[in-house]
């Protein structure tokens, strides 16, 4: 057996990818929540329609959210 195969090498993008959308989820949710919106309704709209004028531009929020795919954005919620 050749040495340099006997090991299994663990792929973490997955764990970075799902930091890196928790990040974004809850910076929107804390710029929702300080413009008076109520954060669920928003991001469900958002989720629903794709449309991300439900999404406040306070805080990058809406560019930021528009940077995840909706499908993943579902999947880790």
């Amino acid at each position: 057996m050749n040495p340099k195969f006997d090991k299994t090498v663990h792929f973490k993008l997955d764990q970075e990818n799902d930091r890196y959308i928790k990040e974004i989820l809850d910076n929107v949710y804390a710029s929702l929540e300080e413009k008076g919106y109520n954060p669920v309704n928003q991001l469900v709209g958002y989720i629903i329609s794709g449309d991300p004028a439900y999404i406040t531009s306070y805080n990058e929020a809406r560019s930021q959210i528009k940077k995840i795919d909706r499908n993943e954005l579902v999947e880790e919620l």
